[in-house]
């Protein structure tokens, strides 16, 4: 078995990424649902912590609903396997939108007046200031991809209360007029740190896809930017090809 000695050079506490290196596990299958895991001490000789370090990253993923104490009998995989559905990459805001409204949002960040999204020239003007959202979207209570937003705080404060209770795109689409003149969004591959894999629910270095997302008014001014991670084995892309 892969074994991971735990950094505490690293700003991720120890029982976060023992906790990442176990979740690993019940995820490809080396621990299967119903199966007993070690004890604390034999987790904490493992990775080479105190054992309540060990505890605390049991205790999260029972938490998560991975693990499941027994008194007087251990601790045990809970993890059947799951079924995920894709997350298709569309290409209009339409597509997203209705996407989105499948989506359960859980806001984790939010702050006003005090951030600016990292844009280029290329991208656009800047607004006068920005409302930034950080959350997690989940369908079926499970977690699919972490957001980083930031919208004009000019239409953050049309609708303060629903902006921060629901996704955002679905709400823009409903102003008449529109307030998107140019939408465009960027794909690359990359790995999930930490704290991204503690959110999704997958093992630090998973891969994950990382979508940039930026819309303009008619002035060019960038309404809204977005940096989204999508688990990267819920990404499915379907293309038409010239024959």
């Amino acid at each position: 078995m892969r074994t991971m000695r735990a950094s505490s050079s690293s700003p991720i506490p120890l029982y976060v990424q023992i906790a990442g290196d176990l979740r690993d596990r019940i995820t490809r299958g080396v621990w299967r649902n119903g199966e007993a895991v070690p004890t604390l001490e034999q987790i904490a000789d493992e990775f080479g912590v105190a054992r309540v370090t060990a505890r605390q990253a049991v205790q999260m993923l029972t938490t998560e609903g991975l693990l499941i104490p027994m008194r007087g009998r251990g601790t045990f995989v809970n993890a059947p396997a799951a079924v995920h559905k894709p997350v298709h990459v569309v290409t209009s805001l339409d597509e997203l939108a209705d996407t989105y409204r499948a989506t359960t949002p859980e806001l984790l960040t939010i702050e006003e007046n005090t951030r600016v999204p990292p844009i280029t020239a290329a991208d656009g003007e800047l607004a006068a200031a920005y409302t930034y959202m950080k959350r997690v979207h989940s369908t079926d209570n499970a977690p699919y991809c972490v957001i980083a937003l930031y919208l004009d705080e000019r239409l953050f404060a049309r609708a303060p209360e629903r902006f921060r209770n629901e996704t955002v795109i679905p709400i823009l689409m409903e102003y008449d007029p529109r307030p998107m003149a140019r939408a465009r969004q960027t794909l690359k591959i990359a790995t999930a740190d930490a704290a991204t894999a503690h959110l999704l629910r997958i093992p630090v270095d998973a891969p994950v896809a990382r979508i940039q997302r930026i819309i303009n008014d008619t002035q060019g001014v960038v309404i809204y930017y977005a940096e989204v991670l999508y688990r990267g084995d819920l990404i499915q892309i379907d293309m038409d090809m010239d024959v």
